[in-house]
């Protein structure tokens, strides 16, 4: 039996998986982002262990017998994020998350600093990365930084909460502009960038290899054995990726998560910096990927759902499915950077537009706007990865809590002209990743564990409309264009 946690931004999740591929149990606990400035997006770290704490205590009621037997626990989790720690490993501050927009500025402090960054670290330097917050703390809380004696992303604060071992492994260290993601080891040149050193990071190991050992004092308050050992994982992204058994070159995925991400696999490091296009270690060894991020999909979806008075994003979704072909035409345009934008623009103060109103929109209209205008942004994200000619694109699946959606799967598919598959529990990804990597941690081999879950749906693009979309799309381009240097 292996245990999964899933660190993510509104909820921490765990999952029980049996090593005959079953999902045993499931338990969820919420969290809630602090926002106490424009464009700050903050966490306290106690809170992720509250609800790590409250999942297994929902587990140990539900399947005391399965936990008791879990052999190797795995690490997914929100990527990016700024935990500081001091020398005797206290929290100094509350985490900055990945989609915080303040250190615009240290973003272009640090690409002065180090022409060569795109090149070392796979990534144009954006406020959502790792480095430019810690620029951003040396810039405007002096005494705090002087301070730091341990830089953690959110799930190794976790995995050092669980075992005592400041550990991280590829995929999320890949996050932080520190690495250098081709040779998947910590960079001197960018750290000193920073003002920090190999000291102040975690050791690093693959996403499915050891990490450390669970505390024998929480095994016994949990209701699990001794000798719990504790993998690597892997960020949020990447562990999705092996949950679905997307490990092989030319597999990806489109995820309608809070951000909305592009991904697809690769077997070397293939980075495309000048248009925004993330390039990571996976959480496998000698694996890289190429992954495009908006910050506002599903979140956008929220937000509308809620600003225009919908029951909830469910019926904003059947709402705007009820738009036919022909009066989609006439919609509104929605630009949905409400968080500002990474991939492919990398504009931190980009905002979101609803653009075309008349007397005769309504609701349903507004809806369908909503979603086009995220289902656009993804579009542009997926266009800016670049495979070679002997790594052609070989399947593309849908996850992500807008995947419950097949309206809003069925308009991707439409909208970029590609197959889609919907797989069977897909929108356990994240958390079902660690599982797997806690087997492969445990001696489990790839080509077994990392399997393919059986197909729910497979949606194909329609030729039906695909000039009207292109035509939006065009308008959604242009408008966003003229209105960039309007952003402040």
């Amino acid at each position: 039996m292996y245990l999964g946690l899933d660190l993510g931004t509104s909820e921490l999740k765990a999952l029980l998986l049996a090593d005959d591929h079953r999902i045993v149990g499931v338990a969820r606990a919420p969290l809630t982002v602090e926002r106490p400035q424009p464009l700050w997006s903050e966490q306290a770290p106690q809170q992720w262990w509250q609800a790590l704490e409250e999942v297994m205590r929902a587990l140990g009621k539900s399947h005391p017998e399965e936990l008791a037997a879990v052999r190797a626990i795995g690490l997914s989790g929100q990527m990016h994020g700024a935990t500081l720690l001091d020398a005797q490993g206290e929290v100094l501050r509350p985490a900055i998350l990945w989609n915080d927009g303040r250190s615009g500025a240290q973003c272009e402090a640090l690409t002065r600093a180090v022409p060569r960054l795109g090149e070392i670290a796979g990534n144009l330097a954006m406020p959502g990365f790792t480095a430019p917050k810690l620029l951003w703390v040396r810039e405007h809380e002096p005494e705090i930084f002087k301070r730091v004696a341990r830089v953690l992303l959110p799930k190794d604060w976790l995995r050092f909460m669980l075992s005592g071992e400041a550990v991280s492994e590829m995929s999320d260290a890949a996050g932080t502009l520190w690495l250098d993601v081709g040779a998947r080891d910590w960079s001197d040149e960018l750290l000193a960038a920073t003002g920090l050193t190999r000291a102040h990071m975690p050791r690093l190991v693959e996403g499915s290899e050891v990490s450390a050992q669970l505390k024998p004092e929480l095994a016994a308050r949990w209701g699990l054995g001794s000798d719990v050992l504790i993998a690597g994982g892997a960020g949020d992204n990447a562990a999705s990726a092996v949950g679905m058994g997307l490990v092989e070159p030319g597999q990806g995925f489109v995820s309608l998560g809070t951000s909305g991400v592009v991904f697809v696999s690769t077997d070397r490091f293939l980075p495309n910096p000048a248009q925004a296009m993330h390039a990571f270690c996976h959480a496998l060894p000698r694996r890289w990927h190429q992954m495009s991020v908006m910050l506002s999909a599903a979140s956008a979806v929220s937000w509308a759902a809620k600003t225009f008075r919908f029951a909830d994003e469910a019926a904003l979704l059947e709402a705007a499915a009820s738009v036919s072909l022909a009066q989609r035409e006439r919609c509104p345009l929605f630009l949905p950077y409400l968080s500002g934008e990474r991939s492919p623009h990398n504009n931190p103060n980009a905002q979101g537009a609803l653009v075309g109103l008349t007397h005769a929109h309504g609701p349903a209209d507004i809806a369908y706007a909503v979603v086009e205008g995220v289902s656009f942004g993804l579009r542009d994200g997926f266009d800016t990865l670049r495979l070679p000619a002997d790594m052609p694109l070989r399947e593309v699946a849908l996850v992500g809590g807008g995947a419950r959606s097949v309206w809003w799967g069925q308009l991707l598919a439409d909208i970029f002209q590609v197959p889609l598959t919907l797989y069977a529990g897909s929108e356990t990804g994240g958390a079902l990743g660690a599982a797997r990597l806690a087997w492969l941690a445990d001696g489990g081999e790839v080509a077994k564990v990392c399997t393919l879950p059986p197909v729910r749906q497979q949606l194909a693009p329609s030729t039906e409309g695909a000039a009207s979309h292109q035509a939006r799309h065009t308008r959604f381009q242009v408008l966003y264009t003229a209105l960039r240097d309007q952003f402040q």
